[in-house]
């Protein structure tokens, strides 16, 4: 079974990201206002919330926290075991994971008992984006993060500032071999630039439509990300999007 190229890997990481941006607003609007993918706008609360001495919203903070960590950890640690059993669709174990977990979220909260444990609700919620955050970190030679958008912001500024350079470097050489090389690296650069600006566009996308649709069916707007990662899951069962051939390689 041929693997997954780098533009199938691309789409899935898109794919991803919508389902995330979804899922962060999703919670924030409907879990008590805390952020489920965004640990650093979490990691702030957590600060305030220890110099008021709300000693409760600093624990379902830290709780947040703390599953986002484990599901990141639980992610890399099925990676790690399929690389070792040479699994090649180790993406549908975590997706699958994820899936889970929002479910058992829509679960809790639909069902007929309304004493919903919230620290439990959001933790279920951030360890799904921990376990989606280690499913797929590269694309080709980036390192990506689907599920929070600050480093991304920041490799794209690099990739605009490269792209910047390579064109000032190409307009004043005059040796046809030397443009041809600068030409190269100003499209490359404009190429990841431009992927991942559509990174951070599906995620202002899953946050836009994850408001309209749960002012409209609350909870149960988590059937709509359900169903992108069950996309995801019958697109590595395709093309195996081989995870585990990420492991150990620097970031870019």
């Amino acid at each position: 079974m041929q693997t997954a190229g780098a533009g199938v890997k691309a789409g899935v990481a898109l794919l991803l990201t919508l389902a995330a941006g979804f899922v962060d607003i999703v919670g924030f609007l409907s879990a008590y206002h805390a952020f489920t993918a965004q640990m650093t706008g979490n990691t702030v609360h957590l600060g305030h919330w220890l110099a008021q001495r709300n000693w409760s919203g600093a624990g379902m903070t830290a709780a947040t926290v703390a599953a986002f960590v484990l599901g990141s950890i639980v992610g890399r640690v099925v990676i790690e075991i399929a690389s070792r059993r040479r699994v090649r669709s180790v993406a549908s174990v975590t997706l699958a994971l994820e899936v889970l977990l929002i479910a058992g979220f829509i679960f809790i909260v639909t069902g007929a008992s309304r004493a919903h444990p919230k620290p439990l609700l959001i933790a279920m919620l951030a360890a799904a984006m921990g376990v989606q955050t280690a499913t797929l970190t590269r694309v080709g030679p980036l390192t990506i993060h689907t599920t929070f958008l600050t480093g991304m912001l920041n490799k794209l500024a690099q990739m605009m500032a490269h792209a910047v350079f390579h064109t000032y470097d190409l307009l004043r050489t005059r040796l046809k071999d030397e443009r041809g090389a600068h030409r190269d690296l100003q499209h490359e650069a404009l190429r990841q630039g431009s992927f991942l600006f559509a990174v951070w566009l599906c995620y202002l996308a899953g946050a836009v439509t994850g408001s309209f649709f749960e002012a409209r069916w609350e909870i149960r707007a988590l059937y709509l990300p359900v169903a992108l990662l069950l996309a995801g899951i019958a697109i590595d069962q395709w093309k195996p999007l081989s995870v585990e051939s990420e492991r150990d390689q620097p970031e870019r």
